[in-house]
């Protein structure tokens, strides 16, 4: 049986690296598509962000058109480093997922209701980066497929548990979860230093990762990703860190 409510939830803290975003307390309709150029793998580019080198490759191969693109990818964070709340231990780093049966376990305890969209809106076999969060080094470790599709927290009627909501009705449950399965370790951790460079230069250049959430939303413990954005990341593992 997985640790209870491990997860981060109710748009927890932001990475200890990380200052302070201003995220409104209600919560915010996220639209589920941007304008984005049309995505192909990046390869590895000589310039400061990598982006120069992979548009030419992309509007060589496309002629430079614009289509929307649909959100079909994921970051999810989770702490890999002890704390407790409420009495309870919330670490779950990627090793404790690699520890499980079949390497597969429930993300339960988020109480964000845009997290929980986000968490609803996932469909069977979209992968998803597994990020640590809120420790020494917070980044990118591994990738995880999503192996079923949105149905209710238990965690939310357990009162022992440290999400326990005592407004939600099991008639009508406030809060959902899915079940992810270990994939594969990234083949080299992806720091947010590094992704956060990336984004910089790119809100400069107009590269993929100008909008991540991660960093205009980076309270949020489940992100969206585009195709441009979890390809150009992904990259990132076959380069060598500056």
């Amino acid at each position: 049986m997985p640790w209870p409510s491990r997860k981060r939830d109710k748009g927890a803290v932001p990475d200890k690296k990380e200052p302070d975003a201003k995220i409104a307390k209600t919560e915010e309709e996220t639209p589920d598509k941007e304008e984005e150029e049309k995505s192909t793998k990046p390869p590895a580019g000589s310039s400061k962000s990598g982006w120069k080198n992979w548009k030419k490759t992309k509007e060589s191969d496309s002629g430079g058109e614009e289509s929307k693109i649909t959100y079909c990818h994921w970051l999810l964070k989770s702490e890999p480093e002890s704390r407790l709340e409420k009495g309870v231990d919330v670490k779950f780093s990627i090793d404790d997922l690699k520890a499980q049966p079949n390497q597969t376990t429930f993300w339960d305890g988020v109480r964000n209701y845009q997290a929980r969209n986000f968490l609803r809106a996932m469909k069977l076999g979209q992968q998803a980066f597994f990020y640590h969060s809120n420790c020494k080094e917070p980044g990118i470790v591994g990738i995880v497929k999503i192996v079923k599709e949105a149905y209710p927290d238990h965690t939310q009627f357990d009162q022992k548990d440290p999400h326990y909501d005592s407004s939600s009705r099991k008639e009508n449950p406030k809060w959902s979860m899915v079940d992810v399965q270990f994939v594969r370790m990234t083949k080299r951790f992806i720091p947010l230093s590094e992704i956060k460079a990336h984004h910089l230069a790119h809100k400069a250049d107009g590269g993929p990762l100008k909008n991540m959430m991660l960093f205009t939303r980076q309270r949020l413990s489940i992100q969206p990703l585009t195709q441009e954005e979890f390809d150009f990341v992904l990259s990132l593992e076959e380069k060598k860190p500056h």
